[in-house]
């Protein structure tokens, strides 16, 4: 169940920091709450989008192939380029461990947006902050 525990992690998500307690119960409102046993794939890389997850309790392996691009725990969160665009989900996100998640969809964001245009800002940022991130580790 969401509850006011996922209010504090959304609150340290850089997307949703800017926001005031009202506007986080409106998004929990808007939200699901899935469960990932080990081993499960959580999202798979070419599917469409269809979320942000934020993850509640657990942890999740970030992988291209064989290859682990990223570790999530509580706290993290994936799928927010999904909800900007429609292109294909650039890696498979797989549950390390029974995984608990808060699940945002695109039309929920879109009208949260709407509602709250700083919640934009706070997704741009993020995304260049990773951007940035992927480019020194390239480098």
């Amino acid at each position: 169940m969401i509850n006011q525990d996922t209010i504090v992690l959304l609150k340290q998500v850089p997307l949703f920091s800017r926001l005031k307690d009202r506007e986080l119960k409106a998004i929990l409102k808007s939200a699901t709450d899935k469960e990932f046993k080990a081993g499960t794939k959580i999202v798979s890389e070419g599917d469409a989008g269809v979320g942000f997850y934020l993850i509640i309790s657990g942890g999740a392996d970030v992988r291209r192939g064989e290859e682990r691009l990223a570790r999530l725990g509580k706290g993290s969160f994936f799928g927010e380029m999904s909800l900007l665009d429609d292109a294909p989900r650039s890696a498979d996100v797989i549950a390390t461990e029974d995984t608990r998640c808060f699940v945002l969809t695109p039309w929920a964001m879109k009208g949260l947006i709407a509602a709250h245009p700083e919640v934009a800002l706070g997704m741009l940022a993020e995304l260049a902050r990773r951007l940035r991130e992927t480019d020194r580790a390239l480098s």
